[in-house]
């Protein structure tokens, strides 16, 4: 029997996943949690084989910062990230906080469990599509082996490289630091061209080895 906690934000798509997981003889949802701190807490008190994160919770700790501490609490558990983006830099930012897999919201029913499934037994899920474009990229990171170019960036561009790799769209980042939309892409645009990149993703793998999540390389 696989038991899993569910952490995500909307009651009714935990109630969904939990009468789903249920109905099959080899899984038991055991708990659920609508925050990633209270994911934390129901995995330190259940010990579940798998816990399925939400990439996005607005309120209270996010997907990947729980992941991240979960992993340093309970190495043992194995976590299957939810997310709506299909982006490759968000499947990167997942496995390197410590995830077992990323599954898109989207994704089949049969892709779920199998999924689920995969990473119970101590195997990585990688979606398919993005499996190729994941390692060019981390390769690619690798490769920027110039850490003098950080301190090229002000302070305004630094905020903004963080933001960006946490996953926030031009309009939330200029919502936050209370700028413009065209302020915000011109600070993107200046970042890209100081560190010589030309990716959203590469900016993710170089905040990440920055350090600038909380977790990195």
């Amino acid at each position: 029997m696989i038991k899993i906690v569910l952490c995500d934000d909307h009651a009714v798509v935990r109630m969904g996943l939990k009468m789903l997981l249920n109905n099959h003889e080899d899984m038991e949802v055991v708990g659920e949690a609508s925050e990633g701190n209270e994911g934390i807490q129901q995995a330190l008190e259940l010990k579940p084989d798998v816990v399925v994160m939400d990439l996005s919770m607005p309120h209270g700790k996010d997907g990947l910062s729980a992941t991240s501490e979960l992993k340093k609490l309970m190495p043992e558990v194995e976590i299957l990230i939810l997310t709506m983006h299909d982006d490759e830099e968000y499947l990167f930012r997942a496995i390197q906080a410590g995830a077992s897999g990323c599954i898109l919201k989207s994704a089949p029913q049969e892709e779920l469990l199998g999924a689920i499934r995969s990473v119970s037994g101590g195997n990585a899920y990688l979606h398919p599509s993005a499996t190729k474009r994941l390692m060019e990229e981390y390769l690619g990171s690798v490769k920027q082996g110039n850490h003098d170019t950080f301190n090229l960036l002000s302070d305004r561009e630094k905020e903004v490289l963080t933001l960006i790799a946490k996953g926030f769209s031009n309009k939330e980042i200029a919502e936050q630091l209370f700028i413009s939309v065209k302020t915000v892409e011109t600070h993107k645009g200046n970042l890209m061209e100081k560190l010589q990149m030309k990716t959203r993703p590469e900016l993710v793998a170089f905040a990440l080895k920055k350090g600038l999540l909380g977790y990195g390389l």
